[in-house]
């Protein structure tokens, strides 16, 4: 199934769906803390594994314990049903 763009209904709806996450700027943004580097990189392969599967990537930094991660589908120039179910597939391996 090829990706979509949200509508706005679908958009104001997020904060409800998908509680750990923020709209900042048009992406959905989540920050993560873990116990250590090692438990936070170990996370982010997990993730990148799942981004994969989906054919869809997410913009994201680490340091040391924390992982920041943002998500839009830029070909499609804003949020799309990709980056839902991204966030979601995060949100179950987080």
């Amino acid at each position: 199934m090829a990706a979509t763009l949200l509508d706005p209904a679908q958009i104001a709806e997020l904060p409800q769906r998908l509680p750990a996450w923020r709209l900042q700027d048009g992406r959905l943004c989540r920050d993560l803390r873990f116990a250590d580097f090692s438990e936070a990189f170990g996370f982010m392969a997990r993730v990148a594994l799942a981004a994969e599967a989906l054919g869809h990537h997410p913009d994201w930094s680490n340091v040391w314990n924390r992982v920041s991660i943002a998500l839009e589908t830029h070909d499609l120039g804003g949020l799309s049903t990709l980056d839902l179910q991204l966030a979601e597939r995060i949100d179950a391996l987080a």
